[in-house]
């Protein structure tokens, strides 16, 4: 007979601390249909996003080895990476936002573990294995009858090529679908680092999914446990309606019953092995399991469906949900506030990379009989991937300054970085002291439009004037 859950201990620890493992029921309802659908959308995107091309790259390619990330059209260089700032503070918020409203919304209907657990290898086990009674006899049956050992041995060469796929995919936002296929093709020694690397990830992917499953949700991930401060009684979660279903247990004469018929089919079906009917708990990913089951359970007894269904505390316990609140209203000024700020950030991003520094071991200034000169080293990188011809212009207010060299400009290929000296002098007639100027760079096409601000430093003027 199986464990009874309990509030105080994980379901997949057995009374003598052993791993129990879970196989869950699988019941098709209105709200599995909705999340087969979203998963199977989610993989799509994931699979087919590094093969869509936009401005000549794939959509999503972080290709570190040359330092470039290609975002949706848009090339950011090393030194633009600050702006994952924002990418990730705006995804906290989001997290943050969509809990307090919604629950574990993102763990139930969104997370790659949940995803590929429920939606992908899960359906490999039914495949091989049968339904959950069928594999549960299976775990209790010995290694050495043969059935055993082929639907097990089938399921793992299924779990292991589906693996392959998912790292291999994911390698492709680093080094494109072009620069994976030879990668695939070759000799394992032709791409050694690669290959491990892969080896690797495949092997981690297959542990997780083979063994670890719903432990990584239990154990590794933090985010049921931050759901203590991140959910309120407004939060709209999975819960029971304690109020409609208890007394549980089946209907009789002069037997007072809720509408609870402590069947546990919402135990079956539940993928880390909760009690829904015990409150909301750290384990619970939302996945609405449980709500498909009662619910299919109500309608064959022909009472109305949602004895288990998405509610607040608030709602369950007979009041309104509160969705305008505080902490909802403050998530999501911050939300917006970095969402407008991340958005005039990449719009102003530019085409071009301009760094301006000293170079060591050099003098700070020069002075000959005829001007001031202070030497600086220009870092110029074009990130797009069409040639250009670069132009360097100094403005400085009130003082007339020169560059060396720099009339004809200097042409730069496409994603390519150019280290130069630059030289700047000022008449010594027009020197008056030390300034603030600023280095424009700007292209020939009118495309570019980079401003560094620096500082000019000299001598006392009146020593020039003896």
């Amino acid at each position: 007979m199986s464990r009874s859950p309990v509030r105080e201990s994980v379901t997949t620890i057995g009374r003598d601390g052993t791993r129990r493992f879970l196989q869950p029921a699988i019941v098709i309802g209105a709200w599995w249909r909705a999340r087969r659908l979203v998963a199977w959308l989610l993989i799509a995107f994931f699979a087919l996003l590094p093969w869509i091309e936009v401005g000549g790259f794939p959509a999503v390619f972080l290709d570190v080895e040359h330092r470039r990330f290609h975002l949706l059209g848009a090339t950011l260089g090393l030194g633009d990476v600050w702006l994952l700032f924002f990418v990730i503070t705006g995804w906290g918020f989001l997290i943050y936002a969509t809990t307090a409203l919604l629950g574990r919304i993102w763990c139930g209907w969104t997370c790659p573990q949940t995803v590929y657990l429920e939606h992908v290898f899960r359906v490999v086990d039914r495949f091989f294995e049968g339904d959950h009674v069928s594999r549960a006899k299976l775990d209790a049956e010995p290694w050495s009858r043969p059935a055993k050992f082929l639907r097990r041995g089938g399921r793992a060469l299924a779990y292991l090529v589906l693996c392959w796929a998912v790292a291999h995919i994911f390698l492709a936002y680093f080094i494109s679908i072009p620069g994976l296929y030879p990668m695939i093709t070759a000799a394992p020694q032709a791409h050694p680092a690669a290959f491990v690397a892969m080896a690797v990830a495949t092997g981690v992917l297959f542990f997780n999914f083979w063994w670890f499953r719903e432990q990584l949700c239990l154990i590794i991930c933090p985010y049921g446990r931050l759901q203590s401060a991140l959910i309120d009684d407004d939060s709209v979660i999975v819960g029971y309606d304690e109020k409609r279903g208890e007394p549980r247990g089946k209907a009789a004469p002069g037997v007072v019953a809720g509408d609870c018929v402590d069947c546990r089919r919402c135990v079956q079906v539940c993928p880390t092995g909760i009690d829904i009917r015990q409150g909301l708990q750290m384990e619970c990913v939302a996945c609405t399991a449980c709500v498909d089951a009662c619910d299919d359970v109500m309608t064959k007894l022909k009472r109305p469906a949602g004895l288990v269904r998405y509610a607040s505390l608030r709602e369950l316990a007979g009041g309104r949900t509160r969705f305008l609140r505080p902490r909802t209203l403050l998530y999501a000024a911050l939300l917006t506030v970095g969402l407008i700020v991340a958005t005039v950030s990449l719009l102003r991003v530019q085409p071009a990379g301009f760094k301006l520094s000293r170079p060591p071991q050099t003098e700070l200034y020069v002075v000959s009989a005829d001007s001031v000169a202070n030497v600086f080293r220009a870092k110029i990188q074009n990130k797009d991937d069409v040639e250009r011809r670069f132009f360097v212009e100094a403005e400085a207010t009130g003082t007339r300054l020169t560059i060396l060299n720099q009339s004809a400009g200097l042409i730069i290929a496409p994603q390519a970085e150019v280290t130069l000296p630059l030289t700047l002098l000022v008449d010594r007639r027009d020197y008056r002291g030390e300034f603030n100027f600023t280095l424009r760079l700007r292209s020939d096409d009118g495309k570019v439009s980079v401003l560094q601000k620096a500082h000019f430093i000299g001598p006392d003027p009146r020593t020039l004037a003896r």
